[in-house]
């Protein structure tokens, strides 16, 4: 029997926690996300499931038309009687609230918070989730349509300048300026560090398809490398020769190691020998980057992925070029965020164009 990729392992498992969180959901929670199946992928259905299940919790909690009601057997009449002034009332509890994790007998508060545009994300899942029920005439209204969405302040790309990235790819390729302790802990996986970090910079892929690249899904002959997109496309991304010989190198390494069983074919290890995790390598980024540039806290393998996009388009002027190196189905999502450097590029043109000639004195 043919194992499973990494990327349908990944899918089995969000199947299984969509069904576990939609059991202590109303019906109608279930109906609307399997309207959804032909139209989004594993990880978008997860993401309105987790939605869904903050407002119920939300409204078992803080609504009193649901103070006495199990939040699994809510009917669509219950469902109807919200109000637009309740989900005020969650907008409000989104910035700050807290969430119970633990088994039953040792459960623990963790504090979260939303910014505006967390708070934005989670009340359009309920909008969508309203609307379903409005369109499939189970509401007589969609309240959630009511409430106006936060307003979203734009922020600048975080992404690495060019003597930030050599800086970077030098800390990481030597172990200089880390700890005696990280020090020893990089003899050890400094040259898989190295080829991780020159993929992100020379491919702009995503952490997750970093991840899931498996031993046959490179050929060194044509620096190519085969990826599984976040939505289940495959496509041939093509890498710099100094890319390829970080690869080569790790690879040469990942040659000696005899992996768990079921981890054969994973391209890039932990040190238990086995695929590495999206969260291995964020800490790693992290690691590094903190050493590199203290004062950009939140570098991580998507600003680096954003780093080789903005590279790129400096390059090639090209937003198309860059939309498809970054799998955006559409190009406005490149464009939002490369916009501030083509309108750079506008005002020099206009800068340097000359409606007349200065030195023609004739009238």
């Amino acid at each position: 029997m043919p194992q499973n990729t990494y990327q349908e392992q990944v899918d089995q498992k969000r199947m299984l926690m969509i069904r576990s969180m939609l059991s202590a959901l109303p019906r109608s929670c279930s109906d609307f996300i399997r309207s959804l199946l032909t139209t989004t992928s594993i990880l978008t259905r997860l993401a309105y499931t987790i939605d869904l299940n903050t407002f119920f919790t939300f409204a078992g909690r803080e609504l009193a038309t649901f103070a006495d009601k199990n939040v699994s057997e809510l009917t669509d009449g219950d469902i109807a009687l919200v109000k637009a002034r309740d989900i005020e009332m969650y907008s409000e509890y989104l910035t700050l609230y807290y969430k119970e994790e633990g088994s039953h007998n040792d459960q623990q508060q963790r504090i979260l918070k939303n910014q505006s545009y967390g708070v934005m994300r989670k009340l359009s899942s309920l909008r969508s989730y309203f609307n379903y029920l409005f369109r499939t005439e189970r509401i007589p209204s969609n309240t959630a349509a009511l409430v106006p969405l936060p307003k979203i302040h734009k922020k600048p790309i975080l992404l690495l300048e060019p003597d930030e990235m050599h800086k970077l790819i030098h800390a990481v390729s030597t172990g200089e300026q880390l700890t005696a302790r990280q020090q020893a802990y990089h003899k050890s996986v400094g040259v898989r560090d190295f080829a991780i970090v020159m993929l992100f910079l020379g491919t702009g892929i995503r952490v997750s398809e970093c991840v899931g690249v498996n031993i046959q899904d490179f050929d060194f002959d044509t620096n190519a490398l085969l990826v599984t997109r976040k939505g289940g496309n495959q496509v041939i991304v093509y890498f710099p020769d100094e890319t390829a010989d970080a690869l080569k190198t790790y690879f040469e390494e990942r040659k000696e190691i005899e992996t768990l069983e079921g981890h054969e074919n994973a391209f890039f290890l932990s040190m238990q020998r086995r695929r590495i995790t999206q969260r291995a390598v964020e800490k790693m980024v992290k690691k590094y980057a903190e050493i590199v540039v203290p004062l950009k806290k939140k570098i991580s393998p998507h600003k680096l992925r954003s780093t080789y996009a903005t590279n790129l388009y400096r390059e090639t002027q090209d937003i198309y070029l860059v939309a498809e190196a970054l799998g955006h189905s559409d190009i406005n999502t490149t464009r939002k965020h490369y916009a501030s450097m083509s309108d750079k590029r506008m005002r020099e043109a206009a800068a340097n164009t000359k409606l007349t000639d200065k030195g023609d004195s004739s009238e």
